[in-house]
């Protein structure tokens, strides 16, 4: 996201203007473009670009009382802090640049300056990176032109499809992401779900209880597991019916231990490396002995000669 605010010298009445000093904020990919773009204009154009002073700063909330340009990415069904995030949650394939002005008091409110026609592009991206990559120089070619055009001088034409539309679709809150969206729901969340947001909002994560033994005979304490490596979807190599969202470790016999939890769709997913709280990321048979996740106090002969290849967690994930 970006911020570009306007000095002017002298209030406009007509669609013209005298040479911008431009005052950008910004530092992330897709600002960069903008960025780039307007400074190849400055060069091209000083009548119409006099000057570029960059704010270079970590990305925090625009100020909301400055008349200014501020992209916003979205189909525009999403408003709100995170539209790139949810556009790929949500399974949308197309997608577009909604270039607004700042709202005097609400963030995400301003007037629609220019829009990408309905129904938007389809942008064939996977991850956040790709879908920044598809946009930034639309974003950035129609700022760009909003300038040229003096688009952004009140007053202000309705723009966009989805001013103009009759019955446009209710718009949807684009929250920042939280690590409250990385926990896995494993009575709610499909395998395709989590596959899904594991690879555009990164490591997801669970709790579970693992047995701390003292003098007593033990206790039951909470753990939080991430799950750092990601999974794989099993196909038809698993022919184990553990409870969803209850792990079981596989291969107790052999070399190569996985763990292995059942979706609430019947699927299958595998993880050969996790990370416990408090402890580096390691094979999962390593992690759950080391931090008591399940039943592997034994030696490598008692395990070899275990009834069955398997052994589940004390508890399932929450």
């Amino acid at each position: 996201m970006s911020l570009l605010h306007v000095i002017r010298k002298r209030p406009f009445s007509i669609k013209s203007c005298e040479p911008l000093r431009i005052l950008f904020c910004g530092s992330d990919k897709f600002s960069i473009a903008s960025l780039q773009a307007l400074d190849r204009e400055r060069r091209v154009k000083p009548e119409l670009v006099a000057s570029i002073d960059v704010v270079c700063r970590p990305e925090k909330p625009v100020q909301r009382n400055l008349k200014a340009l501020r992209e916003g990415l979205a189909s525009p069904a999403f408003q709100g802090p995170a539209p790139l995030h949810h556009t790929l949650l949500t399974g949308q394939e197309t997608t577009g640049v909604t270039l607004q002005n700042l709202h005097p008091t609400n963030f995400d409110k301003g007037e629609i300056i220019s829009q990408t026609p309905y129904p938007g592009i389809k942008h064939g991206a996977k991850t956040v990176e790709d879908l920044r990559d598809v946009l930034a120089p639309l974003g950035a070619q129609m700022l760009v032109q909003a300038i040229n055009d003096c688009s952004f001088v009140p007053p202000l034409q309705k723009r966009g499809w989805y001013k103009k539309a009759q019955s446009p679709p209710e718009l949807t809150y684009a929250s920042k992401i939280t690590p409250k969206d990385r926990h896995i729901d494993w009575a709610t969340w499909t395998a395709t779900h989590i596959l899904r947001r594991q690879q555009i909002i990164g490591p997801l994560w669970n709790t579970t209880e693992a047995l701390i033994k003292d003098s007593n005979g033990g206790f039951k304490e909470a753990k939080r597991i991430i799950w750092d490596q990601g999974f794989r979807l099993l196909k038809d190599e698993c022919h184990l019916f553990p409870a969803t969202g209850h792990p079981i470790i596989v291969g107790l016999h052999g070399s190569t231990r996985k763990v292995y939890i059942r979706t609430c769709d019947g699927h299958m997913l595998a993880a050969e490396k996790v990370k416990v709280e408090g402890q580096p990321t390691t094979e999962a048979f390593q992690a759950a002995k080391r931090t008591g996740l399940a039943p592997l106090h034994m030696d490598p002969d008692e395990l070899r000669k275990h009834p069955h290849d398997f052994v589940a967690f004390y508890s399932p994930l929450g």
